[in-house]
């Protein structure tokens, strides 16, 4: 069975806090010996508003300090000879938010008033041992309040510099592996690539000198060179450096589109909607998307024309890729590293894919990736 844990918000928290010690002081005072008529109702209202106060204490910690203390003496001058438990507790909430140089002072000057209020109202041998009792008690109290408010603020201060550690951590290992990868990839495919690149390029310049008609494939095999060099170059700078260049985005696709012109497949590319700004990541992966759909058209299609359409949604961003191909030819959506990559990418946006035969034949592969979530 699964366990629902509710997180009570924080000022609901405090208004509990702020209305349990009201109660508690309004409760104490006018159970025990107390003034009445005119001094009664003005030392019940202190109480009340001492206690009460302590629901800004997040907010205006010192504020709520002042206010409580003044309440405390206003009605131990009225005659209620109650604890200042809300002051304790605004004491607590103003060393743990780190007023720790105002909230002293402010205390011992407290501590001063309130003796000296006691000793002013209340005369007699008796009420003065009781007075010095009370201020005993009271210097007790504030001393275990401030110390428990230090005790948390320190303790919060240390989570947040071990969260401040652990990102820090987090941030040097993945730096540390995008570093990994670049060196992975330059010393795995860039030596490779650059001999494809090259020796396409010989063969072209040779032909072109012996007069020979160039084919169209070993011309798509040099333009594909090129870019996979430019591309793969472009790769390598991201991981080593985050501030460089973004990779292609929409504005990518038409010279995409014309690439593949080269290699005999005729494309169209249409853009429906109203253009507007999209995400960074929305239009990186719409980029390959199209990518990888038209390069599965022309590895295992048998196709000769293939769409590509962009439309501009409110909210969403659809692409999609049409072919007039061999439905039967195209690799299956899950082994298919290249369709389960668009598949991830998609997902990680909330977008859906769908890659399915089209009813009049071909392929289709379509897209809707949201707009109003992805950076």
């Amino acid at each position: 069975m699964d366990t629902w844990r509710f997180a009570v918000p924080a000022a609901v928290t405090d208004w509990a806090i702020a209305v349990g010690v009201a109660a508690l002081l309004l409760g104490t005072g006018l159970s025990g010996s107390h003034p009445s008529g005119g001094r009664e109702l003005l030392g019940s209202a202190l109480l009340a508003a001492g206690g009460l106060a302590l629901a800004a204490r997040r907010r205006a910690p010192l504020v709520v300090l002042a206010v409580t203390g003044l309440s405390a003496v206003g009605y131990l001058a009225a005659g209620f000879e109650v604890l200042a438990v809300s002051y304790l507790v605004a004491v607590y909430g103003a060393v743990r938010a780190g007023h720790r140089t105002v909230t002293l002072p402010v205390s011992l000057g407290l501590l001063a008033v309130l003796h000296l209020t006691a000793l002013i109202s209340h005369n007699g041998p008796t009420r003065a041992i009781m007075t010095q009792a009370r201020h005993t008690l009271e210097i007790a109290w504030l001393i275990a309040a401030f110390a428990a408010g230090e005790a948390v603020r320190q303790a919060e201060r240390r989570a947040d510099e071990a969260e401040h550690t652990r990102e820090e951590t987090a941030r040097r290992r993945a730096d540390e592996e995008r570093l990994r990868l670049a060196r992975e990839l330059h010393d795995s495919l860039t030596h490779q690539i650059s001999v494809i690149k090259v020796q396409s390029e010989v063969a072209v310049h040779v032909a072109r000198r012996r007069g020979e008609q160039v084919p169209e494939a070993l011309l798509a095999i040099q333009e594909a060179g090129r870019e996979a060099s430019r591309e793969l170059r472009a790769t390598l700078e991201a991981l080593r450096d985050d501030d460089t260049a973004p990779p292609p985005g929409l504005d990518n696709i038409p010279n995409l589109v014309e690439r593949f012109r080269t290699t005999g497949l005729k494309t169209m590319l249409t853009i429906g909607g109203q253009p507007h700004d999209v995400p960074a990541a929305v239009g990186r992966t719409a980029y390959r998307i199209v990518q990888e759909s038209l390069t599965n058209v022309a590895r295992h299609a048998a196709a000769t024309a293939a769409s590509v359409l962009i439309d501009y949604q409110p909210g969403a961003l659809a692409i999609r890729v049409d072919d007039n191909g061999e439905a039967a030819s195209h690799p299956a959506p899950t082994p298919g590293l290249g369709l389960l990559g668009m598949r991830e990418r998609v997902t990680a946006l909330g977008g859906r894919l769908r890659t399915e035969p089209r009813g009049t034949g071909g392929f289709t592969v379509q897209a809707e990736l949201p707009t109003n979530g992805a950076s």
